[in-house]
């Protein structure tokens, strides 16, 4: 039973090493878009992080933020 699950009829070597390949890729992937995430989160909070209630209902003022805060129901 376990040795038919690995060698598929021949094929086992193929679809073992091709899921490997995908579940590899897959988890770099997640981990670089992790990485990139967080330096990202890091440097908006670098900036944005101190803002305070002026410079929030400014932001809120200006007409380009009011377009795309117009789209969003709870802000």
């Amino acid at each position: 039973m376990t040795n038919e699950i690995l060698f598929m009829n021949g094929y086992g070597l193929y679809v073992w090493s091709a899921f490997v390949f995908t579940l590899l890729s897959l988890l770099s992937l997640y981990a670089i878009v992790k990485s990139q995430y967080n330096k990202e989160k890091s440097k908006f909070i670098a900036k944005f992080g101190t803002l305070n209630s002026e410079r929030a209902a400014f932001a809120k003022s200006q007409s380009i933020n009011k377009e795309i805060l117009s789209n969003i129901p709870n802000i």
